[in-house]
Parts: structure tokens; sequence; C-alpha cells
């Protein structure tokens, strides 16, 4: 498949880039692909789950442990101190405690599952190659201005670049709906929770090969 590349105003620079069928142009419709992409997004969230979670059982709040009442005869539950759940103030009974919701997935699977979420994009016409580039300094301005060029300023974008440029990361940090990504981190979840993706020609090589 091939697509046109642009320059980074967002023209049309006559120029095509190939993008591999493999990786831009999979069948969406073969096998388990969908629940393969949910099952990558599902492990992608769990993994950003920091588990920190943490409520104080009976043994741990602070009060006093002397009994309230007598055993029998006061008509209510023999709830003992005043660390009880059944008091106000009281432990939590079963409550969250800290855990690791990180989990795993083969490589095929998550590779599967990043083709689908690149398919989905080409299919929605939500793709663009620009040439590679650098910022002569950071500037938040200079990657507005490309955006405008892409008619994407609106738009979450996500900007894959080959490799990390502080140039260009500092540009793009400051835009709420903006993000940059290096080519060989690219995940279903981010592709798909973009509405549009700016690669540069040197990503492609790289995403090719994905």
């Amino acid at each position: 498949m091939e697509v046109a590349v642009y320059n980074i105003k967002g023209e049309d620079t006559g120029r095509k880039i190939t993008l591999n069928d493999e990786v831009f142009a999979c069948d969406l419709e073969k096998g388990n692909v969908e629940h393969t992409v949910y099952l990558d997004v599902k492990q992608y969230l769990a993994n950003q789950r920091q588990g920190t979670h943490k409520s104080k059982e009976r043994s741990e709040v602070s009060g006093s442990t002397r009994k309230l009442g007598r055993q029998k005869g006061g008509g209510g539950a023999r709830r003992g101190d005043i660390n009880s759940p059944l008091l106000r103030g009281g432990g939590t009974v079963f409550g969250p405690k800290p855990r690791d919701y990180r989990s795993k997935l083969n490589k095929k699977m998550k590779a599967i599952a990043r083709r689908a979420a690149l398919t989905s994009k080409v299919n929605d016409k939500a793709i663009f190659v620009v040439e590679n580039f650098t910022f002569d300094a950071p500037k938040t301005k200079a990657y507005i201005d490309m955006a405008k060029g892409f008619k994407v300023a609106d738009k979450k974008v996500l900007l894959v670049m080959p490799e990390v440029d502080q140039k260009v990361l500092l540009s793009v940090r400051n835009v709420p709906n903006a993000l940059m990504q290096q080519a060989i981190d690219l995940n279903a979840f981010t592709v798909l929770n973009n509405d549009a993706i700016i690669l540069t020609e040197d990503s492609v090589a790289i995403i090719n090969q994905l």
C-alpha cells in the first residue's frame, strides 16, 4: 500500500511511501482479532494501575481495646471494642489491599492487536506520513502550526517518532490533546485512543518490521 508523504506544513510533497500490508492492511475479520485487541488494551490499562489502595482492618485502627459492654444482656451485637467494624470509625471488613495488577500477553498477540489497530486507523483515513523533521527549538507553537497544517489541531493526535527528540517532545508535552511516542513503543491502546496518527518516514520503516 502506498500513501502520500507530506511536509511539516501538511503539504503533499509528491512522493509516496510504502506501508507494509501485513501491518497496515491486515484482515480484521480473521480469527479472534477483536478479542485479541480487547485483551491487549485490558492488559495495558491494568499495567498502568499502581495497586496501592489500602484500608485499615480492625487490628490496624487506632483506638482503645477496652470492651464496651458486657457479653450478654445488652440487647445488641457482641461488638467488642471501639475498633469494631460495626461502629463508625471502626475497621473495614475485607477491604482493598495492595496488589499487583500486571498481567502477561505473548508477543504474537500484542503484534496482532497493534496491526489491527493500525489497520482500523488506515481504514478511517486517520494516518498521515510526514517527512522526517525536527524543530529548531522547543516551542509549542511549532507543533500547533504543524497540527493546523494537517487539520487535526482540535483532535487527539499521536505523533510517532523513530526515537526521542527532546525538542519535539518538549514542544508537544504541553498540548493537552497531543502525545509523542517512539515507533518501537507503539501499542494498540495508544493507537486506538487517538483520533489521528502522524508518522515520520523513519517511523514507518520501523513499524513496517513490527
